[in-house]
């Protein structure tokens, strides 16, 4: 963690909660966190696992001004969040690219319609496209791109805006296994170029310990934070990293107290 994430947090989660109201008369509400406390660092990358349905994409669609909380606070750069704004970009687990644009309007698209003069934009796009290793593929179409190369489309477009914070849902989980460690290594060389703060939601307890300055495990539903584990290995990360004592010990310690949070969903349910 660098020295700045210990002063005002980028995220802030205040006793946080959010109640759904029930789908029918005769359903209950659902109250998908609850008591959730989380800080998380200025160029943090802070990932969250826990058992399906304990509210971790609740709590990054917070974060995003997408949902409302119904009680405690929710802050950005000590500041209430109000609604989506251009300091925080969100990459979802498809890429929901447009598919009658190429990948250069792809890119530039939310950046255009902002505003932003087409000499500043195409110079950003261009810088982007070559980060994310896609020189030479500006006039390609969506179709005309494996899985991975949508990818990292969205995560292009979602860094040209400059976002102070990329909030990141399940964005490999539809990726095949050498792609998938392909575009982990890829976040952390953009990490270390463009320094945004990571929220980074997965089911996958290696890649959040891969990828990750700490890794937030949650309770099942209500949500709250249950584990709080630090990854001390120094970034950028080589794969050896994946074979080493330290990455087996945490994997370990991570996978345990997740298992135990679907035990208590499963007997809940019961």
């Amino acid at each position: 963690m660098r020295d700045s994430a210990v002063q005002v947090p980028k995220i802030e989660f205040i006793g946080v909660e959010r109640v759904f109201d029930p789908p029918t008369k005769s359903a209950s509400t659902v109250t998908a966190v609850s008591g959730l406390d989380l800080a998380v660092g200025k160029s943090e990358i802070v990932s969250i696992v826990g058992p399906t349905g304990c509210g971790k994409s609740t709590a990054m669609n917070l974060v995003a001004g997408f949902d409302e909380h119904t009680d405690g606070r929710l802050l950005l750069g000590g500041q209430t969040i109000h609604g989506p704004g251009p300091d925080r970009s969100v990459v979802f687990q498809h890429a929901a690219l447009f598919p009658w644009m190429n990948v250069l309007e792809n890119v530039v698209f939310g950046v255009k319609t902002r505003g932003m003069p087409k000499d500043d934009y195409l110079e950003k796009a261009a810088t982007l496209l070559k980060a994310v290793g896609l020189t030479g593929f500006e006039k390609h179409y969506p179709y005309q791109l494996s899985g991975g190369m949508q990818q990292r489309v969205q995560i292009a477009r979602a860094l040209i805006s400059s976002p102070e914070v990329l909030l990141m849902d399940e964005p490999f989980g539809a990726l095949d296994y050498q792609t998938r460690i392909l575009m982990q290594h890829l976040l952390l060389e953009l990490w270390e170029e463009f320094e945004p703060t990571i929220l980074f939601i997965t089911h996958d307890i290696g890649e959040a310990i891969y990828i990750s300055d700490r890794v937030i495990v949650m309770t099942a539903r209500p949500g709250r934070v249950k584990l709080d584990v630090t990854v001390s290995e120094p970034k950028p990360r080589s794969l050896d990293f994946l074979t080493s004592s330290t990455f087996t010990e945490l994997e370990h310690q991570i996978l345990e107290s997740v298992q135990e949070e679907i035990t208590a969903a499963r007997a809940a349910a019961a």
